[in-house]
């Protein structure tokens, strides 16, 4: 029997795991295409169901691909989980762009309907970026829990288990060195919230190139909703 919570932990390591549950990242893709679906029409760039139908095809042959857990990667389930992620992302900042356009320019006056517009991008901007953090880090959710740490991409994040091997013992016993621990969506979703509120990077640190990009225009597209929309919708409301 283990004597430590650490020597449990690494008598399970991350190869061995059955992988990272499905079920999460399909709710979280979902809710992302009904609050597309339920954006005023001034705000769609086609009719309201392609876009959502074309992510719904895109999400089928992954969740076929890996049903319950997420074990198995192919070419193939790589490049459709990065292009419905890329397909909500784009859909929701042409949105973004055309909400803006609309106030600027068209004299919106239905504050209300514009509020409610502008939580959904919020919401969606956040749900995305999210997933976009998910699939790219450390090579995405299949290679964090299948492949050896050794052998992972390096990281595009820095959460803080990555750096608190040396902290107290019931901190320390859960640290990525110590447990074996990887990050999952909920990790990501908050990094996602927090960048979203802070238009910054608070206790995750971004590495890479492109994680900076990413959360770079997820902050200025925050910034935006909160900042020029929200207020404007405010200052409409009869």
């Amino acid at each position: 029997m283990p004597r430590t919570r650490a020597d449990a932990q690494r008598s399970h390591p991350r190869h061995q795991r059955r992988g990272e549950a499905r079920l999460p990242a399909v709710v979280a893709t979902l809710v992302a295409v009904g609050l597309y679906l339920l954006l005023p029409q001034q705000l769609l760039i086609a009719p309201r169901y392609v876009l959502p139908a074309l992510e719904v095809a895109l999400l089928v042959p992954l969740v076929a691909i890996n049903p319950r857990r997420l074990t198995r990667q192919t070419r193939t389930f790589r490049v459709l989980s990065l292009t419905l992620v890329t397909v909500i992302a784009a859909s929701n900042l042409v949105a973004l762009a055309t909400l803006i356009h609309a106030l600027v320019h068209a004299g919106v006056k239905d504050g209300p309907t514009l509020l409610v517009a502008a939580l959904q991008v919020w919401l969606t901007n956040i749900i995305v970026f999210g997933l976009a953090y998910w699939e790219l880090d450390r090579g995405g959710p299949v290679s964090r829990t299948q492949v050896a740490r050794e052998e992972l991409p390096l990281a595009d994040f820095r959460f803080s288990q990555d750096e608190n091997d040396d902290a107290v013992q019931e901190v320390a016993d859960g640290a990525s060195g110590t447990s074996d621990w990887v990050p999952t969506l909920v990790d990501y979703l908050y990094v996602s919230v927090t960048n979203s509120t802070a238009f910054s990077p608070t206790d995750t640190m971004p590495l890479s190139t492109r994680a900076k990009l990413l959360m770079s225009v997820q902050s200025v597209a925050a910034l935006l909703t909160s900042l020029l929309v929200i207020a404007r919708a405010v200052s409409v409301l009869p």
